[in-house]
């Protein structure tokens, strides 16, 4: 058993102050209103942080290194950092590749901590908004090789990044039926284009804004499409270098609950078709192309308090609610509520991570 005492967390966006929270077995299993007062509290727990989009940490891309020893580095390093639930992201690569992670995740699935699968980014995307992409390795789908992709992946992927336009519908619609997050992105979607996809049933959409076209007052593009949409979410990336950060701001105030947070981060990599450089705060191809961030989801959350003029509430559930929203976990994790999975992180009155609870469990940090 472990115990929070007089501690802050927010529930439906309002402040709790001054609770004890109770865990049992890795689970949450009481919430109080502590009896001793205490004045001046700064500590507060938040749900640990859920990153849909992250391809490498702790000094491993894990398509460069595909084995079970990179997830366990980078899932050692995503905890310590706050990050309690991920998805291992895998660009634009060959068949060889793609099967080889996927070997790695189905190997580490039984160890697994906080890797809750596989982000499949390509190779069905647009040749015309690649970004870092590899131009080489894309290509269409047919419905034969989704479905022995599926079948090999045998349940560790649950998300994909493609561009609807150059894709049948059979096969969108497969992997919908299939349960598998499906997120356009690497698009060159008009918004006609998109807004069929989204009522097709595409759920969300790849870092909001980035690799893909653009809203222009006679052409609104994707962003339009997903604005006016009532069930389009969206993935973001806010460290400044991708978007401007007033854009960050534009975009929530349209998305509010349906905007969240990613990482999109990289690391160090020198060999391989996806050789990232840091060059400031973002990664680069050796060409300059940008191809990643340097970003932790503590620094996004601060990011969208400090520039972006988004509450710490809103903030906090654009790294937790929202994701564990659209990749339906809700019911585990994401909130800070009873029977809640104990994957916590305690934060002090700056933000400064402070302790990480996994699974009821004190981390060393």
């Amino acid at each position: 058993m472990l115990q929070l005492e007089n501690i802050n967390f927010y529930q439906n966006d309002i402040l709790n102050e001054n609770y004890n929270i109770e865990i049992n077995e890795g689970v949450i299993s009481t919430i109080e209103k502590s009896t001793k007062i205490v004045k001046d509290i700064n500590d507060l727990v938040v749900p640990g942080f859920i990153d849909l989009q992250i391809y490498g940490a702790g000094g491993r891309l894990f398509s460069a290194e595909p084995t079970v020893e990179s997830l366990t580095i980078i899932e050692d390093d995503l905890l310590k950092k706050g990050t309690t639930g991920f998805l291992a992201c895998i660009a634009t690569n060959t068949p060889q590749v793609f099967n080889e992670c996927i070997s790695a995740a189905k190997e580490h699935r039984s160890s697994s901590r906080n890797c809750l699968g596989l982000h499949l980014e390509g190779p069905f995307l647009n040749p015309k908004r690649l970004g870092a992409h590899i131009p080489e390795f894309v290509r269409k789908a047919s419905l034969d090789e989704i479905r022995e992709l599926l079948d090999f992946g045998d349940g560790v992927i649950k998300m994909m990044t493609i561009a609807p336009e150059c894709q049948d519908d059979e096969v969108i619609q497969y992997l919908l039926d299939n349960d598998i997050v499906v997120s356009l992105g690497h698009s060159n979607a008009t918004l006609e284009e998109a807004t069929r996809a989204y009522n097709q049933g595409i759920q969300t959409t790849t870092h909001l804004f980035n690799a893909m076209s653009p809203i222009h007052h006679r052409a609104p593009g994707i962003p339009t499409a997903v604005f006016n949409h009532d069930k389009a979410m969206a993935s973001i990336i806010a460290d400044g270098q991708h978007l401007d950060f007033e854009v960050v701001k534009f975009a929530h105030k349209l998305l509010m609950e349906r905007l969240f947070l990613i990482t999109d981060a990289v690391t160090a990599c020198s060999t391989g078709p996806y050789q990232h450089i840091l060059n400031g705060e973002k990664f680069v191809m050796p060409n300059g192309t940008l191809s990643g961030s340097s970003l932790t989801m503590l620094h996004a959350v601060k990011n969208c308090v400090s520039y972006c003029d988004i509450t710490l509430p809103h903030a906090l559930n654009m790294a937790t609610l929202h994701p564990a929203k659209l990749i339906n976990q809700t019911i585990s994790i994401g909130v800070i509520d009873s029977n809640r999975k104990a994957n916590l992180v305690l934060l002090d009155k700056d933000l400064n991570l402070k302790q990480v609870i996994f699974r009821g469990e004190l981390l060393s940090i």
